[in-house]
This record gives C-alpha cells, structure tokens and sequence, in this order.
C-alpha cells in the first residue's frame, strides 16, 4: 500500500508540474497576446486576422499533432484519453478553419518567406514531438497544448466576436482530465522528464507564433 501511495504521489507531481509550466510558460502571459485582446484600433482587425490565419497554419492542419501521437501510441488509457482529445479537439479545429475563411486574407506583410520558413519549422518540431519514441513525450506536448488552447481560444473568440461569427462550446479535456492520464502515462523519472520536455518544447512554439505574431505587427507599422 505505501507504495503505491508513494507512485500516486510521484504521478501526481508530475501533473501539478506539467500544469504549473502551462502556467508559467505558455501563451496566455505573452504580451503580444495581451495586446491583441485589448486592441480596439484600425490595425486590429488586420492583427486579429493575421493571428487567425498563422494559427491555422500550425494547428488547422489534419492530421494535428493529437492524432500523429495517436497513430503510434499503444492500446491503453493514454490512447483512450488521446482518442477523446481529438474527437474534442476537431470542434476547435473545425472552429478555426471557418473563422479563417471569415476574417479575410492573410495581410500583406514584409518577410512573408520568413514567415513561412517559420511556421514550416514549427510544423515539424510539433510532429517530431508528436513522433517520439521516448515513453512520455507526446503525452507530453499533447497535454500542454490542451491545457494551453483555452489562452488560444481567447483570441479566437475576440476574432470571432468582431466579425459577428458564432462561437461553438469549448469542450476540450479539462485539468482533472490531464491529471488523469499524466498519471497513468508516466512510471518513473525518465517517462516524467521526456514529459516535461514535450510540453516545454510546445509551449514554446506557441509563445514562438506570437513573437512571430508581433514583429509580423511591427512590420506592417502597426504598433
């Protein structure tokens, strides 16, 4: 029995620390973030637009990173949680697709091969994430970008909301959920590193899109 308190407690760790980085380092702080909620000037619905469309470029794409861990991951409650994410994960997918043929075109903006250089580089580290074989790690990426949407979905929403387009439900796992299988997807200090590992390394590609977001803003002049 105390051991297996002792395994519940490392689990749980592990998830109190995966959540905490959510926190810590994800997109919802990021001050381009920030400023593209609050813009209320001529710039901002070309700002919001741009935002709609990189992000579609990263996570409107079929298959996502959800589903590319999901190919390879084995039967389970990992694969069971995987499978109920992207079933939820599709609204959202669905979502932004429609709000990006809604917002109008892409604007124009100068470095526009750099901006794709960009977001072609983070499609592959998000699939090598998606890909690893180290036990963790697309568990990893795939629980951060579901505990980190909700900061993403935000701003979808405030795109949305300009243009009078409807907002569906969001319904995606939620932090008991992603305690949960941390839980049952780590059993030890490798699989809980090779976890924190996946989820820094895609919030960092999410912070990296708004970084790319705001000097893409500043080349335009807007701000």
């Amino acid at each position: 029995m105390a051991i297996n308190q002792a395994v519940d407690r490392s689990a749980m760790s592990a998830a109190q620390a995966q959540l905490a980085r959510v926190d810590s380092e994800g997109c919802a702080d990021h001050s381009y973030r920030r400023t593209l909620l609050a813009a209320a000037g001529p710039a901002a619905n070309r700002d919001l637009a741009d935002a709609v469309h990189l992000l579609c470029s990263l996570y409107g794409r079929y298959p996502g990173l959800i589903e590319i861990a999901l190919n390879s991951c084995p039967t389970g409650p990992v694969r069971d949680w995987l499978r109920q994410a992207s079933d939820s994960y599709e609204r959202e997918r669905l979502y932004l697709v429609r709000l990006t043929a809604s917002v109008g075109p892409l604007p124009s903006t100068p470095g526009a091969a750099e901006t794709e250089a960009a977001l072609v580089a983070q499609r592959h580290a998000i699939e090598t994430l998606a890909t690893s074989e180290r036990r963790g790690c697309a568990l990893g990426a795939a629980t951060a970008l579901m505990a980190d949407w909700p900061a993403v979905r935000e701003l979808l929403d405030r795109a949305a909301d300009r243009i009078g387009l409807q907002k569906p439900a969001m319904i995606l796992p939620d932090h008991d959920s992603i305690m949960r299988v941390i839980g049952e997807g780590t059993d030890g200090l490798a699989s809980e590193r090779a976890l924190g590992f996946g989820g820094q390394q895609l919030l960092l590609q999410n912070r990296g899109l708004f970084d790319l977001l705001e000097a893409r803003a500043a080349a335009r002049g807007d701000f």
